[in-house]
């Protein structure tokens, strides 16, 4: 069989479609239902506030309209192109289809602690580049937009390139799997970066992932270099 011949079989444009569509709908769900808990609406608007302050920096605008364009580029070709190529809609029993999702993350989650630590906080030119992202020391939402677009393209090519990685491994991912995927990945990292004081039940842990990240963007040479999780930092001993 060819390339061609093996691109063809797998072609799907119909999962493609469905993942895109999942996505969207799952995330204004999500968004839709989160902020209706009073709570979660203070802190959203709480974050808010500090974003509208920000923007007024001469810093901000000019750095996030370049890496949400780089962004939104990197996600087009991905749905658009590639997608149909790694996703399916054969029926899956749910525990694939959460093993599948918990695998992508991990796997990008731990190729992402590499370069974090040793390319981002490295002695090299991207260490220049991930500076700009550590200029915000009490980081609140409007930092997790506020990268080099080059540390974004380097984020997204990582998250990105997992899907064919596991795909090849596991075999073509559900479209379900690859929209909770984005669904987690986009979500966390923007909670990382969000002001949230609710340090207590049910809300905790969103409070204690926003501090872990904190931690990290009051000195570059703190640990907490994962994203998804911190199970890697505790693994290699960087959790701090």
């Amino acid at each position: 069989m060819t390339i061609l011949d093996w691109l063809v079989s797998h072609y799907d444009w119909q999962a493609g479609l469905v993942f895109l569509l999942l996505l969207i709908a799952m995330t204004w769900i999500v968004k839709y239902f989160v902020f209706k808990v009073p709570a979660l609406e203070r802190e959203r608007l709480k974050n808010m506030a500090l974003w509208k302050e920000k923007r007024k920096l001469e810093k901000y605008p000019p750095v996030m309209r370049a890496t949400q364009k780089t962004g939104m580029r990197c996600n087009v070709v991905f749905v658009f192109f590639l997608s149909p190529f790694l996703l399916t809609l054969e029926a899956q029993p749910l525990w694939e289809i959460l093993l599948d999702l918990v695998v992508v993350l991990m796997v990008y989650d731990f190729m992402y602690y590499l370069t974090h630590r040793f390319v981002f906080h490295g002695q090299g030119a991207f260490r220049k580049i991930h500076a700009v992202h550590h200029q915000a020391r009490d980081p609140s939402y409007i930092d997790a937009h506020y990268v080099h677009p080059l540390e974004t393209l380097v984020g997204l090519l990582l998250f990105l390139g997992t899907f064919p990685l596991v795909g090849f491994w596991l075999g073509p991912l559900h479209s379900v799997s690859a929209a909770l995927a984005f669904l987690v990945f986009t979500q966390l990292n923007q909670i990382n970066h969000c002001k949230i004081e609710l340090p207590y039940f049910p809300f905790k842990t969103l409070s204690w992932i926003a501090a872990r990240h904190a931690a990290h963007h009051e000195n570059m040479h703190k640990g907490n270099y994962a994203t998804i999780t911190l199970l890697y930092d505790k693994l290699f001993g960087t959790y701090c």
